[in-house]
């Protein structure tokens, strides 16, 4: 017997993130790391707990292996729990064959029977590839209060944006009345932010129907969410107003952790009372060498400073050498810049060596757009070498740079 959950959260992990390019050649999108000691994963997991939410379902599909790994039994977010806690759901071979998921309807719907086991009166499905701090328990109170069959999170966006996203008109009740998937020409500024509270029964309905249906897409935002809509169900906005990114570029991933810096940072990691969790390494304090240059950067453990750091984030295990620069990049865990080597305006991915002389990154010049350099992941840029500004170089473009094997 499982004990019964008041709501049951689902967590849409299996995102490709190909837009990420070689971040995620070899780990999904949600297992990015993000902030200096965190992946991105880490922020909706964390919002359930401190929303009070104990069963956690994470849907996992594309290269699904550091994501499991480190999701674990759950212990870093309080979910190691005996009943309910969270649990990995790749697909799987039923009696009646295998299947991928084909959509994020179908992806639920494939993972019914762990719903049911709790029996939940709500079900609230969460994207794995956000950057945000939401209490859930307040937007289930606000679907209780509508006596709402659908609640979907809305967040306002500038009316030149509005067209990029789903939009929901409402009426003066918050009702949504009309759904437009990314309109020319929007009527409202309310961008669905992917967060959808079900009622659980009626949800099952339409997802069994949705999988009947051939033509159906087995997407929320394409299908279920339209067919609700016209058939009249009670379906609710509920407005967000704080810190909400999509970090689904290198641009905008970039720009998430530059928000994390400054005596007032745009989104604050330090709120006492609303913890992100995460699943940290075991390593020693960071040390700040007695010429190092250190200034608005956020410094992890086991770092090793002799350098000069600037609007810089840095994950754990980074060494910087005395005589190189970082300047407004990203530095992930475990990589090294050797003395006399240059990055700006840079993410690199872990383990990646910049060799003495080597530049990587560049700042735009007055009228250019500035572009994020990206260096994969264990790559090692050799001595005098240059990465340009926007350019983005996995192993295996850095060796046909190179004109020989994989570096």
């Amino acid at each position: 017997m499982f004990k019964r959950k008041e709501c049951v959260a689902m967590l849409l992990a299996g995102g490709q993130g190909s837009r990420l390019y070689t971040l995620t050649e070899k780990t999904a999108k949600p297992a990015v790391p993000f902030g200096g000691k965190y992946r991105i994963i880490d922020f909706p997991l964390s919002n359930c707990v401190n929303s009070g939410i104990d069963t956690v379902g994470v849907l996992t599909q594309y290269q699904p292996l550091v994501l499991n790994e480190y999701i674990g039994n759950g212990q870093p977010w309080d979910l190691d729990r005996s009943s309910g806690g969270v649990m990995v759901l790749p697909p799987y071979q039923a009696k009646d064959g295998a299947a991928w998921y084909k959509g994020t309807a179908n992806a639920i719907y494939q993972n019914l029977n762990f719903i049911e086991r709790y029996d939940p009166e709500y079900v609230l499905i969460l994207s794995g590839d956000h950057i945000y701090k939401m209490d859930y328990s307040a937007m289930i109170a606000y679907h209780k209060e509508k006596g709402a069959d659908c609640t979907i999170a809305v967040f306002d966006v500038p009316i030149t944006e509005a067209s990029r996203f789903g939009i929901m008109n409402t009426d003066d009740t918050g009702r949504i009345v009309e759904f437009e998937e990314k309109p020319r020409q929007p009527k409202s500024t309310h961008a669905s932010m992917g967060i959808y509270l079900f009622n659980a029964k009626l949800l099952t309905e339409y997802l069994v129907r949705d999988e009947a249906d051939s033509a159906s897409s087995n997407d929320f935002g394409k299908n279920i969410i339209p067919t609700m809509l016209a058939e009249g169900k009670r379906m609710y906005a509920y407005a967000f107003s704080g810190y909400w990114k999509d970090v689904g570029t290198i641009k905008s991933l970039w720009d998430a952790n530059m928000d994390l810096l400054g005596e007032y940072p745009t989104y604050d990691l330090y709120d006492r009372h609303f913890r992100i969790y995460s699943r940290t390494p075991a390593l020693p304090p960071q040390y700040i060498g007695e010429e190092s240059v250190v200034h608005n950067a956020i410094i992890s453990e086991g770092n090793d400073i002799c350098g000069t750091v600037e609007n810089s984030v840095l994950f754990s295990g980074v060494t910087v050498e005395a005589g190189a620069v970082v300047r407004n990049s990203v530095v992930m865990s475990g990589c090294t810049v050797k003395s006399g080597a240059t990055v700006s305006y840079a993410i690199l991915d872990e383990d990646v060596v910049i060799d003495s002389g080597a530049i990587v990154g560049a700042i735009a010049a007055e009228g250019e757009e500035q572009e994020i350099a990206v260096v994969g992941n264990g790559v090692h840029i050799r001595a005098g070498d240059i990465v340009a500004m926007g350019e983005m170089l996995g192993a295996a473009e850095y060796a046909k740079k190179q004109g020989g094997n994989e570096v």
